[in-house]
């Protein structure tokens, strides 16, 4: 028997079991993503093997989840970002907190990826870093450094540095900002301000790309969820989990997995209402504290923590390795069925994972101790303690 109840609040303590679910899922996206590229970029492609064996068809496999995870990425900002709005709205101050949250979240770790990538570049003779360049065709000019940190990557500028998972942070960005608009318009109990939403939002989506516009929806679904809890028995935990896993493994072999449109809107908003459904529905404490959680809990808040870092700075991290790999930047491959390149392989991704959690320690660490600094010079807030006490744990977005 379910129950289906309509949440006054979104639920973002990082008590609950959907909270070490997210966290844990959150971190599982950003390796997945990290572990994809990284085989992508050093093996050859799994078309190209004549009788891969099975070592190699595992890793295959499991590296070919990329995009399902970022669709989880999508509906997780939704549920978390949009939820931790619609908590907040009506409060004093609301809309202008929303606006530094998300330009520290970003900007924490992008600002000094993109000095990262430009120091490389130089020290590597890719660029002049003596000319500046404001080209909007040219990967490392100040257009594209400055567009990047605001959404225009593959919308008016190239992904700085070559650094093409960030298309999602284009859709991220406008997300963040449609999102506050559309609240306002039907929220607001000033006409004014419902019109001035609308026709700011009316005016963005013109400029906007399909595939962001309809992924949009993607996001929108899990803002809309972090409100409905499901009530029901472990048994149809296990069946909503089922089938987000049977979907996941069926989408990952036969469905369409290399972009974002028309054609793989439906098989994503069908995988986005298995994990919805499954996420929705375990909205409880446990009832007891064992080392298993206990750990699960622990596990989730470090990988969460430095998920965004990893998925920013993993593509340069790879062109790195490249450099200083003459085998791989002479166009050299690891060999598909050598257990040795395996090894290979596993030993490059622990580095770079080890690397973006390093990276991580003096830049996104300190999201929160920027962000109350900026709410206090620039919100006028006074603080007596953490600005988001609810968000500290799974809801840091």
């Amino acid at each position: 028997m379910m129950k289906l109840h309509l949440l006054k609040r979104a639920n973002l303590q990082d008590d609950h079991v959907q909270s070490v679910v997210i966290s844990l899922l959150r971190g599982a996206a950003a390796l997945e993503v990290a572990a994809a590229h990284l085989r992508a970029q050093i093996y050859p492609g799994f078309s190209l093997v004549e009788n891969p064996g099975a070592l190699f068809k595992a890793l295959a496999f499991f590296t070919g989840f990329a995009q399902q995870a970022v669709i989880v990425f999508f509906l997780l900002s939704g549920w978390l970002v949009g939820g931790s709005l619609l908590n907040k709205i009506g409060q004093e101050n609301a809309l202008k907190h929303y606006a530094i949250d998300r330009v520290t979240r970003l900007w924490m770790v992008l600002v000094p990826t993109f000095l990262l990538v430009l120091v490389f570049a130089g020290a590597s003779a890719k660029v002049d870093t003596s000319v500046f360049s404001a080209s909007l065709a040219n990967e490392y000019s100040l257009a594209a450094f400055f567009g990047g940190l605001v959404g225009l990557q593959n919308l008016l500028v190239q992904p700085f540095g070559a650094n093409f998972p960030l298309w999602s942070l284009s859709n991220e960005t406008w997300y963040y900002i449609l999102f506050p608009l559309i609240v306002v318009a039907s929220s607001s109990t000033s006409n004014r301000n419902r019109l001035l939403a609308l026709g700011a939002a009316g005016i963005i989506a013109y400029f906007l790309t399909l595939p962001i516009l309809l992924y949009f929806s993607i996001w929108l679904m899990g803002a809309a969820c972090s409100r409905i809890k499901i009530e029901t028995g472990m048994a149809m935990r296990c069946v909503f989990l089922g089938i987000f896993v049977a979907l996941s493994v069926f989408f990952r072999l036969r469905g369409s997995n290399n972009n974002l449109g028309w054609s793989s809107l439906p098989q994503d908003i069908l995988f986005s209402i298995a994990f919805l459904l499954f996420l929705t529905s375990i909205q409880f404490t446990w009832a007891t504290e064992t080392g298993t959680r206990r750990l699960l809990r622990r596990l989730g808040k470090v990988f969460a923590d430095f998920s965004f870092t990893l998925y920013v700075i993993h593509i340069p991290l790879i062109s790195i390795v490249f450099f200083f790999n003459p085998f791989l930047s002479g166009g050299g491959r690891l060999a598909a069925n050598n257990p040795y390149h395996f090894v290979i392989y596993l030993a490059l991704f622990l580095g770079i994972v080890a690397t973006a959690y390093l990276f991580y320690l003096p830049f996104e660490a300190n999201t929160y101790r920027v962000r109350n600094y900026l709410k206090r010079m620039l919100a006028k807030v006074k603080l007596s303690g953490p600005i988001e006490p609810t968000q500290q744990g799974v809801a840091k977005r």
